[in-house]
Parts: C-alpha cells; structure tokens; sequence
C-alpha cells in the first residue's frame, strides 16, 4: 500500500455538480497548497474539500470516462445478455489491486474502486487540518460542518472499498509515511470497519448544514447517500450471516436516514421518469435531491446519452429475464394479469402493458443496435430518437452531450427505506410494513406523471401495491417473501443500467443469478424477423447475413435458426447471437482479491497482508 507523503496540490475543475440547482459553480483553477499557509478560513477548507466531488459525485462522468457512470460503466449484472461467450468472473488472482492515484477508477465486477486509500488519506488530512489548523479561525457551526464534510467522505470511501473487499485496514487519521507499523496494519475486519463508518454517519445526520448553498453537499443528500450505504451492509450483513446485531443497527439507521428526507416534505414524484435522466436542465425538478450538471460552454460534457440515442451499439443488452420482470399495468405479474397482450412480448405491447417505467426506457421497436434488440434509451430524449439515419447535434453524439445526471434523488430514498423496514420486520421484530407505508414509497412512485409522448401512447400508471392482493409470482424465489419479492421487482425496473443491480443481487446473497443456464438468459423480445429486421436488396427475404447465424425461440422453448428459406418461421424471443453461458464460479466471487504485488509490499517490509476469503 502505497500512501502520499504530503498535500501538495488541490486538483479543482469546473465540475458542475449542483443540488437542484442549474448554476454552475465558480471553483478556482487549479491551484497551488502550501499547507503551513493554507486553512485560514471556511475559504479555504471550502476549496480543498472541492475535489472530493467528481470522485463521488460521478453521474454520466465525463467525455468518453465510463467509471461508475451508467448503461457504459454499470452494465455487468443478471439483466444484461452480450454475444458469444459472457464474460467471466475473475478467476485468479491478480498481479496489482493497488493505485494511490486520485483518478476516479471502478472494478465493474465488484462496482467499486480499487484497492486505493488516497480519498480516505484526503478525508483525514482534512479532519486532522480542521482540528490544528482551521478551528480557531472558525465558528462552532464552520467547524462541525466541515468535520461533517470529511466524515462523509471519508464514509463514502470506506463504504465503497468494503462493499468490494469486505476487510479493509481501517484509517481514522492521517498516516506519518516513517510510521510503517501503522502504514502496513492488517485488514480490519468489515464489522468494525462499518461501526466507524455508521459513527461518521450519525455525525453527519447530526452536524452538516441542511443547506451549504448551491452545488455543495447538504445533509438531504448525504442522507440520501447514507440510506444507500447502510442499506447495503445491514442486508449484506443479514443476508451472509454475518452480524446479525449489527444489520439490525445498519438497517435502522437506513430507515432514519431515509426518514429524514421523507419527511423533510421537499422532494416529491412530480417529474415524469424520462425527464429525470434525459433533461437538460434538472433545476427544480421535485424528485431529484442532488444531480450534476453539464453545459458545453465551460467544456463540463459526457457521452452517455449517444449511447443511448438509438444508434450507437449497446454491446451488453436488455435480456428476457428484465423484461419479463416488468410489472403490468394492472399490477399484476403478465403470467396473471388481464392487461391486453399481457402475454405479448414484442417490444410495442410491452410498452403499451406495462409499468410506464419500460416505455421511458427502451425504445418500443427492434433496433440491431442492441444485442438483444432491445435498445435502452432512458438517457437521451426522445427527441433523440428522430435523428436515426440523419446528423445528430452535439448533444445528442460523441463526447458532447449536456443532459444532466441525477446523483441522489427521492425513488432511491423510499426503496432503501421501504426495504429496511421490510428487512426488520421480518427478521428482528420492526413494526409490520403497512399499506401506508407502501403508499408513500411503491405507490407514490408509481403515481408519477406521465409526459405527453407516454399518454399519446396510450401508457398507463400503474396499479397500487395493495397489502391485500401482493402479486402471485410463479417465478419467486422459495426463500423470499412475496412482499420482498415486489420491493425487489420494484428497484429492478427502476434502476436499470444504473449500477443498483449487481450490488442488489451481492447483498441478498443471490449472485447465483448470474449462471446464465436459464432460456431467459440467451434471448430478447419477441420477434417477428421479416418484419423487424433487415431484408436482403431485393426486399423478398431476410439479408444473407443472417442466414445459418440467425435463431428464434419459440413459446415452447423449440430453437429455429434461418436457413435462408425459411423467413416465415422466424417468428419468436430473438436468440443472442453465438450464445455460451459463462464459466462457473464459485462464493469467492462475492469480494475482490487483493492483488499480489500489495501482499508483497507488506512481506517487504515485514508485515502480512492477508487474502480475501477463498482466493
């Protein structure tokens, strides 16, 4: 483990990062720290704590990066198909784990960062610089909010480097680099690890400002961002059995957490779902709690939304299983509900019968683009779409695009929060989850408005969660309940290729579901091919190209693949091209390895790193 000697520059950029706000922030160019002259004033501490956030706050990340930005970075869980081969789980260990580099970086396997302290070096040199430096020069509010401040991050490090290598050597101050005892200390274990991390939340949720002005972290969102991670290690802690003391704990505090941005009464489902990831400006939109913003003008831009402009490819797409998780309309599962062609599995009547939430997200015709043929289009507009086979603007192609990415917003809050309390009252004695309850979490995102292009469609709101009548899901796991199996399905279709999934599935203990052995893995939408895919030049058949390559699924799961004759049975689900289920892997694939060349810099200096469990 390497970690830096000295502050000696604070990286500042034009980040764009705003709290339902669209002005862009004035941060200083980049700029040089002399630490025994630094930390003056609020001033100051204000402009070192700056260059936590496109770390954090990544959103749509910017030009090509794909680090934790979705549909490009999050595209590795059960609900995305690619062709040939799926890629595998890690399956030895590798030669470095290790960076010390400030670089926003992702393991996509493990949806988080690698084995790298610098952001929790950075948080407790600020703690340390508030408490000798910064304090007398500050009021006892500056103070316990911009200890407030550090905390957070440093929590949000912690959060995130456990949920990928579970232990993790625990740091709550600054590091002399002569000090190698402390320097090379062991893995913590994850339990205690997250008992310092729920004590820096507690902090926050007690000491922040509600408000530190626009494009600044205030308590509404790092409450936000709290829920998510204590959510997250209270299940994860339950669910692996762990510490079953502990999860209650952690899943408390994800309730209180989440509470407090409820009740606060100043997020509301008033936006339609596709205006929160494909508007150009998210300012005053009710729903969301904290987003990032971009305009070309200071060169703040991404290339998220052309991968979903209809055109792009999407080379790990929306399978079978996702869409057939989709709820209908009526609120029933399509294997009970009476919506019209509920049993339809062409992309136009999914559209039309189910929840709104999977019009708004994929487009409702085949598009070759997508491997599957099922073309998520959730982050660009639709005006988008009307460019296919024309010149996009620059908005909508290349590293240019401007709409703004939601970092926090309230349908998250109220799924870790309905969750929770679900978690709890199943298993450690919490009060039953009531209709009202449902109401103000399922319900009232299901009640979101629809925008005009859904309702000239004919999409309809969904049917309320009622305690009364929960859903008779044919598929549901025999160990889940039937009201967990909904909150489930709920957070499945509302966060598609926005990286919630794959930690969903590692936190309830079910990445078994990425065994691809099951038809629902290998196969699309239902396809009529001679009507939904390119003719050969005289317009009478399918193109060559798909000739001995192209495979229908029947309803009886009965394979039939185009021999250049038969175009008028090539009707069924798509069948990904060249299909093979990855290789198996085992529970090691839960948590990263470390890398080797990190066991080997503690050996050199005569300490011991220990491996990650089973590797």
């Amino acid at each position: 483990m390497k970690l830096n000697k000295h502050i000696i520059a604070v990286l500042l950029s034009a980040t764009g990062l705003v709290s339902c706000n669209k002005d862009l922030l004035d941060r200083s160019e980049t700029t040089k720290v002399i630490d025994a002259e630094f930390w003056r004033n609020q001033t100051d501490v204000r402009l070192y704590a700056n260059d936590f956030y496109t770390n954090f706050f990544v959103g749509y990340n910017s030009g090509f990066g794909v680090a934790f930005a979705p549909l490009r970075g999050y595209n590795w869980a059960d609900d995305f198909t690619s062709e040939g081969t799926q890629a595998s789980f890690e399956s030895t260990v590798p030669t470095t784990r290790g960076s010390s580099s400030a670089t926003t970086e992702m393991l996509t396997q493990y949806s988080g960062p690698s084995w790298n302290f610098y952001w929790v070096r950075k948080a407790n040199v600020m703690l340390n610089r508030l408490e000798n430096k910064a304090k007398p020069n500050l009021s006892q509010e500056e103070y316990n909010h911009w200890t407030a401040v550090a905390k957070f991050f440093r929590a949000f490090e912690y959060a995130r480097l456990v949920g990928v290598f579970g232990d993790v050597p625990y740091f709550d101050a600054e590091v002399d680099p002569k000090d190698f005892d402390t320097m090379y200390k062991a893995r913590t274990p994850r339990t205690e690890v997250m008992d310092k991390v729920y004590d820096d939340c507690k902090f926050v949720l007690e000491n922040m400002r509600v408000d530190d002005g626009k494009g600044y972290i205030g308590r509404y969102a790092a409450a936000a961002l709290i829920s998510n991670w204590m959510l997250f290690e209270g299940t994860w802690e339950h669910y692996h059995n762990v510490d079953k003391t502990r999860a209650k704990k952690f899943l408390e505090l994800a309730v209180e957490a989440s509470q407090y941005v409820m009740n606060s009464g100043k997020y509301t489902f008033g936006s339609d779902f596709k205006s929160l990831f494909a508007s150009e400006d998210l300012t005053g939109n009710p729903e969301v709690i904290f987003f990032r913003a971009y305009n070309d003008a200071v060169k703040v831009t991404h290339a998220i939304g052309s991968y979903s402009n209809g055109y792009e490819g999407q080379d790990k797409a929306s399978n079978l299983s996702l869409l057939k998780s989709f709820i209908c309309n009526d609120g029933k599962v399509w294997q009970n509900s009476t919506a019209a062609k509920a049993s339809d599995f062409s992309l136009k009547a999914l559209a039309a019968s189910r929840d709104p939430r999977f019009e708004a997200t994929f487009m409702d015709t085949v598009n070759t683009a997508a491997v599957t043929l099922a073309y998520v289009h959730k982050f660009s507009s639709r005006d988008a779409l009307t460019y296919i086979g024309k010149t996009y603007p620059a908005k909508w192609t290349s590293n240019t695009n401007t709409n703004d990415a939601p970092v926090a917003r309230l349908a998250e809050v109220v799924l870790n929060w309905i969750e929770a309390k679900q978690v709890l009252a199943e298993n450690y004695g919490g009060a039953a989850v009531s209709q009202n309850d449902l109401d103000k979490s399922i319900n009232a995102i299901r009640n979101r408005p629809l925008d005009a292009d859904a309702v000239r469609k004919g999409v309809k709101k969904t049917a309320p969660l009622l305690l009364s009548a929960i859903p008779n899901d044919p598929t549901k796991d025999g160990d889940v309940s039937p009201l967990m199996w909904e909150i489930r399905r709920e957070r499945r279709m509302e966060f598609v290729y926005e990286g919630a999934r794959l930690n969903d599935i590692r936190r309830w203990k079910k990445l078994d579901y990425m065994n691809f052995n099951k038809p629902d893995y290998m196969s699309g939408p239902w396809i009529n091919a001679l009507k939904d895919l390119p003719k050969n030049a005289a317009g009478t058949n399918l193109a060559d190209s798909y000739k001995n390559k192209l495979k229908v699924m029947k309803a009886d799961g009965t394979i039939v693949t185009f021999t250049g004759t038969n175009a008028g049975d090539m009707i069924g689900y798509y069948v990904v091209a060249n299909f093979t289920n990855r290789v198996a892997f085992t529970e090691r694939s839960y948590m990263s390895p470390v890398g080797l060349n990190q066991v080997q810099q503690y050996v050199d200096r005569g300490y011991t790193l220990t491996q990650t469990a089973g590797w």
